[in-house]
């Protein structure tokens, strides 16, 4: 069994994001790694380089910045990236800049690829996901967000990646996939609260060419409104290794209440959130892909 990591980055120092960690932390169980890089104006191709693994292979890529509604120039870099890996790849593992794999989930991710290597029905593995919000000691549910997405895919001609580079279809249907006991880490919302700005204001102007409506509705010097979660809670478990010399050097205060979300919350989605808690069913959740039991 062969094992392709893949990922795509632009201005990665620039925007904070911990793309380092994220291709450190799924390189221990893959065979080779691509990196799409794009035209980054600060030095994220020096960070890249500095990781010093031969098993890392660096493509230049250019961002069409045209190509601006709904994130579609994420899912082409993506695509860039898939495209470069060896043609012998069994699996492919994708992972964004700002998501982490704990080290504890490494052993079981690898032998649920090989259990499944010789399946054809299973296409790709669904994982859950935990998202962190403001603060490493926080993550957050929202119905908004989601909560499991397909991480690792089959190597195939007609494998793609789907609108902002949210998942994946195999010539343009949804592809079956098996749901495993592994999370990604989600970090993108570990930021002090100008920094998440910054984020958002930079993250939308690849989802609309309105630029006066990010202007106007992220004022560049605003502080970011951290209401956007339905439920905070405490995480009271180990991060990845390769965050915590990240996770040392933060150096801002979260002092967000997490008991007002959840105050603050329409009936509607108290009571879905009330229901998911209590069966771990989400009614009326969106699945980009299928299933197989």
């Amino acid at each position: 069994m062969k094992v392709a990591g893949f990922t795509f980055i632009r201005n990665a120092i620039q925007n904070d994001y911990s793309i380092v960690e994220a291709i450190t932390s799924i390189l221990p169980i893959c065979d080779e790694f691509v990196v799409a890089h794009g035209n980054s104006s600060d030095e994220t191709l020096h960070l890249i380089e500095q990781i010093g693994s031969p098993k890392i292979k660096i493509i230049q890529t250019i961002w069409d910045d045209t190509a601006r509604e709904g994130g579609k120039v994420f899912a082409l870099e993506t695509d860039k990236a898939f495209k470069a890996i060896s043609k012998d790849v069994d699996w492919a593992f994708y992972i964004q800049g700002d998501e982490c794999v704990h080290e504890k989930y490494l052993e079981n991710i690898k032998n649920e690829m090989q259990n499944s290597l010789n399946d054809p029905n299973i296409e790709g593995l669904l994982f859950n996901y935990k998202h962190f919000y403001g603060s490493y000691d926080f993550f957050a549910h929202s119905r908004r967000w989601y909560r499991r997405e397909v991480r690792i895919i089959r190597n195939l001609p007609g494998m793609h990646s789907y609108r902002d580079a949210q998942g994946f279809r195999f010539n343009n249907r949804k592809i079956k996939v098996k749901h495993i006991a592994a999370y990604i880490y989600h970090y993108g919302w570990v930021k002090p609260p100008k920094g998440l700005n910054n984020k958002v204001r930079n993250f939308n102007q690849f989802y609309t060419t309105d630029d006066q409506w990010i202007a106007d509705t992220y004022p560049e010097f605003a502080e970011f409104d951290y209401q956007n979660a339905d439920q905070l809670f405490n995480f009271e478990e180990s991060h990845p290794l390769v965050m915590q010399n990240r996770i040392t050097k933060s150096n801002w205060k979260f002092n967000f209440d997490p008991t007002q979300t959840q105050k603050k919350l329409p009936f509607r989605r108290k009571l879905l959130a009330w229901f998911e808690e209590k069966t771990g069913i989400r009614l009326f959740e969106y699945k980009n892909y299928q299933i197989i039991n």
